[in-house]
């Protein structure tokens, strides 16, 4: 995953069956032949990183990701793909490390985790060759809306506070980045969850994450089930923003 501070990545890696799930139907979004270089973006743990390995048999991943746990998490689980990997400790939000010509970028539920989408859309189109595709999804307008709105009741504070875009403003800043044969659009992906302690540690893991920061274990555990008991049920309303570009 993007974003400055570090994650569990080992429970993100054993809770984020939803991230995975997305992340292996986007991939089907984007056409290979076997023999392409592709950048993961925003990599995590490495679950759908595998998948886009597998479908690479006589390519080369670049797996990039801003958490130096989560690339730890990915080196383990993509060691049978070595050398064909190559790992990358880089934010997404800022100019990226040289690269080799990249013919696709993948990057799924990421996006929203970067600040500026503009720079972000910039700094993948430099490292991305001409006809080069961005194929992605991520947190989009109206994402889990209704979710944030019991997090702010039960803190007093404040709900999940993401880059939650819509494909309007998306299209705008893709073509401002030198891509073209836009299409951006918004898919509700409402997701329920089995009450209990594994949902609880996914609000922790994901949902959460700026909520629990600094705190200790206990009370980490202890916010997730004050927010997961104030739910009208243990569903989370997922809205996915689905990015497909290509490079000018």
């Amino acid at each position: 995953m993007a974003g400055a501070r570090e994650w569990d990545a080992t429970s993100y890696d054993r809770v984020a069956d939803p991230q995975a799930r997305w992340g292996a139907a986007v991939l089907e979004r984007l056409p290979l032949n076997g023999d392409e270089t592709v950048l993961d973006a925003g990599c995590g743990s490495g679950r759908v990183t595998e998948l886009l390995a597998e479908r690479l048999p006589n390519g080369q991943v670049v797996a990039l990701d801003a958490s130096a746990a989560m690339l730890e998490q990915a080196v383990g689980r993509l060691a049978r793909f070595a050398p064909r990997v190559t790992f990358v400790h880089a934010d997404l939000g800022r100019p990226l490390p040289p690269m080799p010509p990249l013919d696709a970028v993948l990057s799924t539920a990421v996006f929203h985790w970067i600040p500026d989408h503009d720079a972000l859309f910039r700094n993948l189109a430099a490292v991305l060759r001409p006809g080069g595709r961005l194929v992605a999804q991520c947190g989009g307008a109206g994402n889990v809306a209704r979710f944030s709105a019991v997090v702010a009741q039960v803190t007093g504070d404040r709900g999940i506070e993401r880059t939650f875009a819509t494909p309007e403003a998306t299209k705008r800043r893709l073509v401002a980045a030198g891509f073209s044969e836009i299409r951006c659009w918004l898919s509700a992906e409402p997701t329920r969850f089995e009450a209990g302690a594994a949902f609880e540690a996914f609000l922790e893991t994901v949902c959460l994450r700026d909520h629990v920061e600094g705190l200790e274990p206990a009370a980490k555990a202890a916010l997730a089930r004050a927010v997961a008991e104030a739910m009208p049920e243990p569903l989370l309303d997922y809205v996915r923003l689905n990015i497909d570009a290509v490079k000018a």
